[in-house]
């Protein structure tokens, strides 16, 4: 366990202090595995911890430089390459994906989102690269869907994240599916950035694999972030774990390894980071595009991804069953508070903070108002198989569920909020 503490000025070291020991309540309860977690704030480290274990059975501890798959956190690096095209002029918001992509000509949208997937009528309009950015194209997940198209979704396309297909096959596959919604109706989450993320390649003429090295690991010095784990890291890797069925304690959820980049890097949820990896990534995005004399994207750029574009009546859907967008925006890429009040009941925040979270309870923060970051990681497993939306209060207990907001709400009342 590790839980030093900075010297900034006004910050309650004693709350502060308690974050460790909250967190570790919730794995001597059996609820998680393992935390590694940051607060950064005004260029100086406030608090590290590394608490539990990456892999319980060998007694490997969590360290710093413990990996992680990171899921949906992929989705802001994709968008930040989408961004880079567009500040190029080779891509703009309002263009058509068909563009490039043709296998998304002419497509078809459920009658009833919940029917059946044979009722369906011709697409009102194309899908846009701002469709893919807001979750507004109209495709779906399996898992975040119900009835029919869900069960669709899983045979047409397979495991959310460990897709076997190449990436023509999967294209071809998705756009072979109805749409759940009409482009630009409503949020709803979606493989849309996986698609993003392989128009970026198209549009740059590479694999947007290489397009993520060349552009934003290797500029920032990413070192141990990529679609896969080589044998050589594989020690560090965080062993992925689920809650029994009888709620006993925890399993192994079994992830495969594979020995060479996947043929389909999913931009969506493919990538593997660390701690460090991803505070360079965060802290560029809170230095409105730079980071240590690095530039990847200009302020006006960074300031369209940390703004709202979702209306008042699409905020008014619930999220995965929830009020989510209660006091929360979506600009292109990120979520954003913008009434701290009304999104209190998540966790404590302020307006204007930013960032998305992945399926395995990986989560992160930039806070302008603060000139903070803070970075969650744990490795516990969520069911992603059809209409698993449905099924979110269940598969995990209340302590391993609330540890997060405890995380968030710590670490406020440190700063005296």
């Amino acid at each position: 366990m590790d839980g030093e503490t900075g010297t900034l000025q006004g910050v309650d070291q004693s709350a502060l202090a308690k974050i460790p020991p909250a967190l570790q309540g919730v794995i001597d309860a059996g609820d998680l595995s393992g935390f590694v977690t940051l607060i950064w704030r005004g260029g100086e480290e406030l608090q590290f911890n590394a608490l539990g274990h990456r892999d319980i059975d060998a007694g490997l501890p969590m360290t710093r430089d413990t990996l992680f798959r990171i899921a949906s956190m992929t989705k802001p690096v994709t968008s930040v390459a989408a961004l880079m095209l567009i500040e190029e002029g080779k891509l703009r918001l309002e263009d058509p994906i068909t563009k490039w992509m043709p296998k998304f000509s002419n497509m078809q949208v459920l009658k009833d989102p919940q029917g059946p997937v044979e009722a369906a009528y011709p697409s009102p309009r194309e899908i846009t690269v701002e469709d893919l950015f807001t979750h507004r194209s109209g495709l779906a997940y399996g898992f975040t869907s119900i009835g029919p198209i869900a069960y669709t979704y899983q045979r047409a396309l397979g495991d959310v994240l460990t897709n076997n297909m190449g990436p023509d096959a999967w294209l071809a596959a998705l756009g072979g599916l109805p749409l759940t919604y009409p482009p630009g109706e409503r949020f709803h989450y979606s493989h849309a950035t996986d698609v993003l993320g392989l128009l970026v390649g198209r549009v740059a003429g590479m694999d947007f694999r290489d397009f993520l090295f060349q552009r934003i690991f290797k500029p920032l010095g990413m070192t141990d972030t990529d679609f896969w784990v080589p044998p050589a890291k594989r020690g560090r890797l965080a062993k992925m774990y689920r809650m029994k069925d009888d709620q006993s304690g925890l399993e192994v959820a079994p992830f495969p390894l594979v020995d060479a980049p996947p043929a389909f890097c999913g931009g969506g949820g493919g990538l593997i980071s660390g701690l460090d990896d991803y505070l360079k990534f965060a802290r560029m995005l809170l230095g409105n595009g730079e980071v240590d004399g690095v530039r990847l994207l200009k302020p006006e750029t960074v300031a369209l991804m940390r703004t709202n574009r979702l209306t008042d009546e699409q905020r008014a859907i619930p999220f995965m069953g929830i009020p989510f967008w209660a006091g929360q925006g979506f600009g292109l890429g990120l979520s954003v508070i913008t009434d701290v009040e009304k999104q209190a009941w998540m966790g404590a925040g302020s307006n204007g903070a930013f960032g998305w979270p992945g399926a395995f309870g990986t989560w992160w923060r930039g806070d302008p108002a603060e000139d903070m970051i803070m970075i969650y990681l744990i490795q516990n497993s969520m069911a992603l198989g059809p209409e698993a939306a449905s099924q979110l209060a269940t598969g995990q207990r209340m302590g391993a569920r609330a540890a997060l907001p405890m995380f968030q709400n710590l670490t406020y009342a440190a700063i005296g909020k």
